[in-house]
């Protein structure tokens, strides 16, 4: 079961916490919970590992994956 089906936040709350909620939030996250978020926020985007190798040639880092999503989801409290 993923962090998001186990603790009940949605994908959408995460630009709706505030930044030091979200900061604690992003703590219990794995790499495959911050990929489902990010293919959630960015359907376009290349998150899943087989996107990735297919691309890049390597799959996206938890740590890669976890800038990635901090940096949407101020962009996302920015413009709404």
């Amino acid at each position: 079961m993923s962090f998001w089906k186990k603790t009940g936040y949605s994908y959408q709350s995460v630009v709706e916490i505030s930044e030091p909620a979200l900061l604690q939030l992003v703590n219990g996250l794995t790499r495959t919970d911050i990929i489902e978020w990010l293919m959630w926020n960015d359907p376009n985007g290349v998150y899943s590992d087989e996107q990735s190798l297919n691309e890049f040639g390597a799959i996206m880092s938890r740590e890669e994956g976890l800038e990635i999503m901090l940096r949407q989801a101020e962009e996302n409290r920015i413009i709404n």
